[in-house]
């Protein structure tokens, strides 16, 4: 009999925000761990931001991942409730993706992915990258977490003197995982 713990699984969404320098070290750090499967989703969006921003590119996301998924792939593992997973980020998350997973709107994999994490208890976290939030974007991130999600912006910190744009996007980037408690030292911890 093995003692070996299983891997956890863990699903990383990319939407179409600004902000892939975020995903780029979540998809680094978790496809190099040994205890951890990478399974990602990414939309067509996402696609598009790629074209114009530094951080992420979608041959990388591949050979990070187990499996990458388009999100009209509504058949993939990660849209029922019976493939069990350890949490899902969804970052950069759009606004346009707020607000479909906080009415629970299942039309691509990543919000019926997302919808099926919040039903069965397990841990979603969104990465909204969006300044100014409207009245509307407030409305969604508030239904988003009194339907379960973990709400964490894109805001860096600095009490950990960052030298560079990596510095601080890692700080956050770790913030994530400890969302999941998932071990890191991607950043210096308060006090350490």
């Amino acid at each position: 009999m093995s003692t070996e713990s299983p891997k956890k699984r863990v699903v990383l969404a990319v939407t179409g925000a600004s902000g892939l320098i975020y995903a780029g070290i979540l998809a680094r750090e978790l496809g190099s761990r040994e205890d951890v499967e990478l399974f990602a989703i990414i939309s067509d969006a996402a696609r598009e931001v790629m074209r114009h921003e530094d951080g992420l590119d979608e041959a990388f996301l591949r050979s990070t991942a187990r499996a990458l998924y388009s999100e009209k792939d509504i058949a993939a593992p990660p849209a029922s409730g019976s493939w069990r997973h350890q949490g899902m980020i969804v970052c950069p998350c759009s606004m346009a993706s707020v607000a479909a997973i906080a009415q629970g709107l299942g039309n691509n994999l990543i919000h019926r992915a997302a919808d099926v994490t919040l039903k069965e208890g397990m841990k979603l976290v969104l990465v909204p990258r969006e300044t100014p939030l409207s009245t509307i974007h407030l409305r969604n991130l508030l239904a988003a977490r009194e339907a379960g999600a973990t709400i964490l912006p894109a805001c860096p910190g600095f009490y950990h003197r960052p030298a560079t744009i990596q510095d601080m996007a890692a700080h956050l980037a770790g913030r994530i995982l400890d969302q999941l408690d998932i071990p890191n030292t991607l950043f210096q911890r308060w006090g350490e």
